[in-house]
């Protein structure tokens, strides 16, 4: 009887702690600073929507780059291992030999992040998405240390876990001969013949299997993931990682498939591979040509891995951007059709047709919706109210924070939550705790054991926040 009182007694004061914590919250929600100071030491769970390659800050890549001996190229920011033919590339050294090393890094920082961008010189969207091939000869060569950087980084920070989108499988599978197929199946896209479709993906699948697709899987989460994951000591009592692999938008649609199916057999023989997604510009002329052919070949990969979890970049639009028709219907897509577990920005949806029916689906039926607030005001100039994160708390879809590209845009899960807070006031203490905890319960973490833990650790983590706040 004594446990049982003391149990109660226990709840009690834990209830009375996020009480106090939450006053105090509702006291400096119009004070940045003391928003900062909060969230900072705030638990915040999981990061969902988080890219490796844009997560990673431009000055660790350039100190890698200018260590190694890099050439640059003057005009554009571009690095490279090897001297290339078109341009004027020149050595670090010889810049650091000519005293120019220190105007270019500044020029270089420009390019390969939103430092210093004044919102007028170039459009914002454009420069984030070509900072990726300008810094990525570097920032592929340091891959163990970035994981680390990541690590050490979301530790500071107070998360506890990342699911990061890791790569596309390389899969050297000659598919020259597949030209006819990319007509056909662009062909029956036009003619909305989901049926044929399926059907020929179904006789590319088999085809792929001949040609040993499943051993670039295998070889992949072995000898890339699970060495380096182990190596490193990535997973440990603060901390859990797990990734997701892509495929690319713009790439021709036999091309695309084949790397669908390397990362769904990925995902469905290792217990570190979590997930798939698709990346790339949403308003790409190819990503916007394919986008329901695309949504078909997920929902293929699925009936042949069911245990498969994925989620779609969709909705990554606004007005202006694309043809107002065009807003109507990816997020729609992406859901009804690909069968997708999570949906990532999910922007457009106020112009979505039949938006109402589509977030009572999506809250039925626990679709996460991924929020990137930095991102979604950078990339697509959509914030506060015209940001539709209050409609979908509204038809109570479950809602998880996340940074998308922290290196790139400068930015970390903190001030996500600071400006969730200052921007959208119907959104209290309660909510943002349980947006956190939605970021490890809609994880896809495939071991039941891990994310129990995490929860438990999450739990322990918010008893010490809260008592802060005991005598608020």
């Amino acid at each position: 009887m004594k446990l049982h009182y003391t149990l109660i007694f226990s709840i009690v004061m834990q209830l009375g702690f996020a009480q106090s914590a939450s006053l105090y919250f509702d006291k400096i929600r119009t004070n940045e600073a003391a928003l900062t100071a909060f969230f900072s030491q705030m638990p915040k769970g999981g990061d969902l929507h988080h890219h490796y390659s844009g997560s990673i800050y431009a000055e660790p890549i350039l100190n890698y780059a200018i260590t190694e001996n890099f050439y640059l190229n003057t005009e554009t920011m571009v690095v490279a291992r090897e001297k290339q033919t078109k341009g004027n590339w020149v050595l670090f050294s010889d810049l650091k030999n000519e005293n120019q090393l220190d105007r270019y890094k500044q020029q270089i920082m420009q390019k390969w992040s939103v430092k210093d961008y004044n919102h007028v010189d170039y459009p914002s969207d454009k420069l984030f998405f070509e900072s990726f091939q300008k810094f990525m000869p570097a920032g592929d060569e340091m891959f163990k240390s970035g994981l680390l950087e990541l690590k050490n980084r979301a530790i500071k920070e107070n998360l506890s876990y990342i699911e990061t989108q890791l790569s596309t499988i390389p899969a050297p599978i000659n598919l020259e001969d597949w030209t006819k197929f990319n007509i056909q199946l662009r062909e029956m896209a036009a003619k909305k013949d989901e049926k044929a479709i399926l059907a020929l993906l179904d006789k590319l699948y088999i085809a792929l299997q001949e040609k040993n697709v499943s051993g670039y899987a295998k070889d992949f989460n072995i000898n890339f993931v699970a060495k380096l994951h182990t190596d490193l000591k990535i997973d440990d009592e603060r901390f859990t990682m797990r990734y997701q692999n892509f495929v690319l938008r713009f790439m021709e649609p036999t091309e695309l498939f084949k790397n669908l199916v390397v990362a769904f057999i990925s995902a469905d023989t290792s217990s570190l591979m979590a997930g798939v997604n698709i990346v790339s510009p949403e308003d790409g002329e190819t990503s916007m040509k394919d986008y329901w052919l695309h949504m078909l070949m997920f929902k293929y990969c699925h009936s042949r891995f069911p245990n498969v979890k994925y989620t779609l970049h969709a909705g990554e639009l606004t007005l202006g951007l694309v043809q107002p028709e065009e807003l109507t219907w990816h997020i729609n897509s992406a859901v009804y059709d690909a069968g997708a577990n999570r949906i990532g920005h999910g922007v457009d949806m106020a112009y979505e047709a039949k938006s109402y029916e589509l977030l009572q689906y999506m809250a039925k039926n626990k679709i996460a919706i991924e929020i990137n607030l930095v991102s979604n005001e950078f990339i697509l100039k959509v914030k506060e109210n015209r940001h539709p994160i209050s409609l979908y708390k509204e038809f109570d879809v479950p809602i998880v924070i996340s940074t998308d590209d922290a290196g790139i845009l400068r930015t970390n899960m903190t001030e996500q939550y600071v400006l969730l807070a200052k921007r959208y006031t119907d959104i209290s203490y309660s909510d943002i705790k349980e947006f956190v905890y939605n970021s490890i319960n809609y994880s896809f973490i495939k071991d039941a054991s891990v994310k129990k833990e995490l929860l438990r650790n999450l739990d322990a983590r918010f008893k010490t926040f809260e008592k802060n706040f005991e005598k608020e």
